[in-house]
This record gives structure tokens, sequence and C-alpha cells, in this order.
């Protein structure tokens, strides 16, 4: 029942999904791509160098985002790819009821990940 945008243009980063109303962006972000401690993350073996400058690049990038949506007061929910896919996944109503918990809030950020092992 919300209303949603998806990839708006207009916004740092685009946002995976934007719910104006609620004045709050969603990001869905790759658990290799953006460097996330979690089990689905592993250091590429093979051109290691390249690896760590292009993760580390876009954690850098991922925080300069992250500050530029809350200065336009932006409330930034991010979700890994590890609370959607691997064992550690979370319930689909599970995952649905903690998303929309947060829209309805008044809470700044937040983060959703999968159960570690």
């Amino acid at each position: 029942g919300f209303r949603y945008r998806l990839h708006r243009r207009d916004l740092p980063g685009r946002p995976d999904m934007t719910l104006a109303k609620h004045r709050a962006v969603i990001f869905v972000h790759g658990c290799l791509w953006h460097g996330h401690e979690c089990p689905l993350f592993q250091w590429p073996a093979t051109n290691a160098d390249f690896w760590r400058r292009k993760i580390t690049g876009n954690r850098a990038n991922d925080q300069e985002v992250l500050t530029q949506l809350k200065e336009q007061g932006w409330r930034v929910l991010t979700v890994w790819e590890c609370a959607l896919r691997g064992r550690g996944r979370l319930e689909r109503t599970a995952l649905i009821d903690r998303l929309s918990r947060w829209i309805l809030s008044n809470r700044k950020g937040g983060t959703v990940q999968g159960a570690s092992r």
C-alpha cells in the first residue's frame, strides 16, 4: 500500500526506492559490491588490488551519498543482499514487516541485514 518510485535520478546515489510522502529512500546493496562484513562477502582472490580499490571506493561513495541525502532531509534505509538471500536471509513476511515499520516510523536511518551464521 506504499506509493514509491524507483531509481530517482534527481537524488544522490539514485536510491532503489523513494517514498516521497514519508521522506524516505531505500537502497538495496550487494554484499560483495559494497563490502558488507557478512557471510556472503569475501575479498576476491584474483586481481586483489583492483577489488580493494573498487570496494573501498564504493564504501566511500556510499557514505558521501548518505550524508548528502540526510542533509536534504531524507531518511535512509539500507537493505543488504544477505537479508534477501543465503542461509541467513530473513523470512519474507518478517522482512516486509521490518520495512513497513521503518517507513512508518520517524527513524532517520537504518539497516536490514541477514542473520549471521
